[in-house]
């Protein structure tokens, strides 16, 4: 009945009627293998819920972080904070901010929801022609913008000190501080959002067509029943029978991490040692490809939001430069970044804390089909090989443990989507753990997450430090 009617206001009304072009929350995961809405239990329910009332809609996103719960409150609660509470910023600044940091990385899905928020708290239409249509003091913030998404270890204290002493369109530190924790949220968040495919939603551009589907694919009511037809028979690595090959990878991995922790046990590598595989590990990086795929320039659309397009990562040793090894003891976020945050912008600094943390320490004592598993050693793996990316060295690590515990295909998914996310492919999402749950894939693209956003955070607080100072 459902079909017939939506047909005839189509056909004989001329009404259009939208359909969605993708199928449940991400590309990448198939949507029978995702919290479906309406069955979840008492937590989600209530993120649900505050993420609606936050919002004013339930968006993509949500539906693929609430595999991890405690991991969506800590998020939706500081994102909460830095978009619509008490702040130095304005909340039309706030998210174009949002707009000018996901457009570095092509993000038009981001893009598009910051500018529907920042028309609807009052931004005005004209700022959305292109950057240059905005206020010089938002004009000012670009360079930092594209530093802080491509090449954070290139901040200095001048290009603070150029900010803060610009006359009439200086920043004030406070207001610097929101704008840096802005930017970095949304460059992290546009990794996620390319990390794990997020679909845009049905009344967002690029959710939605209106061209009927094929009678012999299947029939429109079916959407409405919550079936997709033919795709939903093509099976995901994670979700396919295990093959003997994959299951392989799962024990070899494990097996690694038991011989690892006999080393560690056994003996401990001198200082000197340490610091030769933590420079063996950053040269190694540099030759992991972060894609596979030509560039591709960014549509109008989304490159008027920033200056200088040709302006991308670049890998931070290459072609003779050398930048100083960022060491981790000099400037961390636990004993430095933190308390700067926290003064001039009071209870952020908390809220990332906890942010990072949750995902950091984030364990279900799994791996693939095995449980009772400690992940730590894993995950610390992750953590500093996205910070080695960026320079930043732990004298505490061992950072032979990586090549051991992370292999190639992985090493490359991980590169794409903390430094050129827009590159990301689903072929990338499936080579890499390919017995490992949604679930376990969606927690790595939060430590991905995080440890960017920590990595750029330390660079430009250390520039800010630095001058005041």
């Amino acid at each position: 009945m459902l079909c017939a009617t939506l047909l005839l206001l189509n056909q004989e009304l001329g009404i259009r009627i939208p359909r969605p072009l993708g199928h449940g929350p991400s590309r990448f995961i198939p949507e029978k293998e995702t919290v479906q809405v309406g069955s979840e239990d008492a937590m989600m329910h209530a993120l649900f819920a505050d993420s609606f009332a936050t919002l004013g809609r339930l968006d993509n996103v949500t539906l693929v972080m609430v595999f991890h719960p405690q991991y969506l409150e800590s998020f939706l609660k500081t994102q909460h904070y830095l978009l619509q509470m008490d702040g130095p910023l304005p909340l039309h600044y706030r998210h174009y901010i949002g707009i000018m940091a996901a457009a570095r990385h092509q993000c038009s899905y981001l893009v598009n929801l910051h500018v529907n928020d920042f028309l609807h708290v009052g931004g005005d239409p004209k700022w959305l022609n292109g950057l240059e249509n905005a206020p010089q003091k938002l004009q000012n913030l670009g360079e930092l913008n594209k530093m802080l998404a491509h090449r954070p270890w290139l901040i200095t204290k001048e290009h603070i000190e150029q900010l803060l002493k610009t006359e009439e369109n200086s920043w004030s530190l406070a207001e610097l501080i929101h704008a840096v924790v802005l930017l970095t949220h949304y460059h992290s968040l546009a990794s996620f959002t390319f990390g794990c495919g997020i679909s845009p939603e049905i009344d967002c551009e690029g959710g939605h067509t209106f061209r009927p589907p094929s009678v012999s694919n299947y029939c429109l009511c079916d959407i409405t029943n919550g079936y997709h037809g033919v795709d939903d028979i093509h099976a995901s690595p994670a979700a396919s029978i295990p093959t003997t090959e994959s299951v392989c990878e799962v024990e070899a991995l494990m097996e690694k991490m038991k011989q690892l922790q006999e080393c560690r046990d056994e003996e401990e590598a001198s200082q000197e040692e340490m610091a030769t595989r933590f420079e063996r590990e950053k040269r190694e990086s540099m030759f992991v490809c972060s894609s596979e795929d030509e560039e591709s320039a960014p549509t109008r659309d989304v490159s008027r939001h920033f200056e200088d397009t040709s302006y991308g990562y670049k890998d931070f040793s290459r072609h003779g430069m050398h930048v100083p090894t960022f060491r981790a003891q000099d400037y961390s976020w636990e004993d430095h970044g933190y308390s700067l945050v926290n003064r001039l912008y009071p209870d952020v600094g908390q809220l990332l804390d906890e942010k990072f943390h949750i995902a950091y320490n984030l364990t279900y004592n799994t791996m693939a089909m095995h449980k009772d598993v400690d992940t730590s050693m894993l995950r610390r793996a992750i953590w500093n090989y996205i910070h080695c990316m960026f320079g930043i060295r732990y004298d505490d690590y061992d950072y032979g443990e990586i090549n051991q515990l992370l292999d190639r295909s992985f090493k490359v998914y991980i590169k794409t989507v903390v430094c050129t996310p827009e590159k990301t492919t689903k072929r990338m999402y499936d080579s890499f753990w390919r017995q490992f749950e949604h679930s376990e894939k969606v927690h790595v693209n939060l430590l991905l997450v995080e440890a960017r956003m920590q990595a750029e955070l330390l660079y430009a607080l250390r520039a800010i430090t630095r001058y005041m100072t």
